[in-house]
C-alpha cells in the first residue's frame, strides 16, 4: 500500500470468495477504513474521506454488489466480515475502521470476529434496544426478498425508507423526483437484504445481548447526533455498556444523514479518537 499525501488512487482487492472490493485510497498516515450504510456506496463518504485524509491513510471502499465491486454468487454476512479483513492486508495487517449506521454494525461484527482492528469509531448503529424504538416490523425481510425477487426496486428501496429507517413517506416521494438519486438508490436495491442480514435481530426493541459484541477488544467511540431520534442515543448507551472499552459522544445539532451532509464536524470527533498527529 503506497500513495502520495493528498494524492487519490483507485485500487481493488480481492477477497476471499474471489470478490473484486473496488476502493479509493488517499492520504498518509494510520490506515483507516470506511464502511459505507445501507443503499450507499463510497460516494457517500467521499467527502468525509477527503477530511481525514489529512491525517489518514484512507481506505474508501465499495461494499460489495456496489459501485465498483462485484459481487458473490450467494450472501452471507462474514463474506462482507471477509472483505474488510482483504481491505486490512491491503493496508499492511491492520487498522481503524469508521462505519455509519449499518455500516457501523458491519465494523463491529468485523471486529467482534477478531479482525486486527486498532480502533473504532461508529456514526449510529441503528439498534433498537426499547419498546419505544423504531425497528422494522416483523418479517420485513421477506418482503424485501419477495418485492426484489418480482424486480420491484423501487417499492422495495421505499418500503426500507419507510418501514425501515422511519423515513417520511412524502420526503421519499420527493427523493423519487430526483431521477438520477433515486436511480443510483433503486441500482442498489439487491442489497437491501444485506443491511438487514447485518442487522440481524437487533432492531425488535429488545435489551442488547453482549454477544457477540463483548468479543470487540479495540476502543470504540460512539457517536450520535442530537437531533436524531431518541433510539440513537439508547442504542450507543446500550452498546457502550456491552463493550470492553467504548464511550458515547454526542454531537449537537446534527442527524442520521450527518455523513453525508456534515461531514466537517463528525470528522475532528474521528480525528481526536484515533490518536492522529496533526496535519502538517
Amino acid at each position: 500500500m503506497s500513495a502520495a499525501s493528498g494524492r487519490t488512487v483507485e485500487a481493488e482487492v480481492r477477497s476471499s470468495d474471489g470478490t473484486s472490493i473496488a476502493l479509493e485510497q488517499s492520504g498518509r498516515g494510520p490506515a483507516l477504513i470506511l464502511v459505507s450504510s445501507a443503499l450507499a456506496d463510497r460516494s457517500d463518504t467521499k467527502k468525509l474521506a477527503g477530511i481525514l485524509a489529512g491525517h489518514f491513510t484512507v481506505i474508501n471502499y465499495d461494499r460489495r454488489g456496489r459501485g465498483a465491486s462485484s459481487d458473490g454468487a450467494a450472501y452471507a454476512v462474514e463474506r462482507e466480515v471477509e472483505d474488510i479483513a482483504a481491505l486490512i492486508g491491503y493496508a499492511g495487517g491492520s487498522a481503524s475502521v469508521f462505519g455509519s449506521s449499518s455500516g457501523a454494525v458491519l465494523a463491529l461484527r468485523a471486529a467482534a470476529a477478531g479482525l486486527d482492528v486498532d480502533r473504532l469509531a461508529l456514526y449510529e448503529p441503528p439498534f433498537s434496544v426499547t419498546r419505544d424504538d423504531f425497528g422494522p416490523p416483523e418479517g420485513f425481510a421477506g418482503h424485501i426478498g419477495t418485492l426484489l425477487a418480482e424486480d420491484r426496486r423501487s417499492e422495495a428501496v421505499k418500503a426500507f425508507m419507510v418501514q425501515a429507517q422511519n423515513m417520511p413517506a412524502f420526503m421519499v416521494g420527493s427523493m423519487r423526483l430526483m431521477p438520477g438519486v433515486w436511480r443510483t438508490l433503486t441500482g442498489m436495491a439487491h442489497t437491501l437484504p444485506y443491511d438487514l442480514a447485518v442487522m440481524g435481530d437487533t432492531q425488535r426493541g429488545r435489551p442488547l445481548e453482549p454477544k457477540p459484541w463483548s468479543a470487540v477488544k479495540a476502543p470504540v467511540l460512539v457517536l450520535t447526533g442530537s437531533r436524531s431520534p431518541g433510539g440513537f442515543g439508547r442504542a450507543a448507551q446500550a452498546l457502550t455498556e456491552v463493550l470492553p472499552d467504548a464511550r458515547h459522544r454526542t454531537l449537537k445539532g446534527l442527524n442520521h444523514g450527518a455523513v453525508v451532509m456534515a461531514p466537517r464536524k463528525i470528522a475532528p470527533e474521528i480525528i481526536e479518537f484515533l490518536g492522529a498527529p496533526p496535519a502538517p
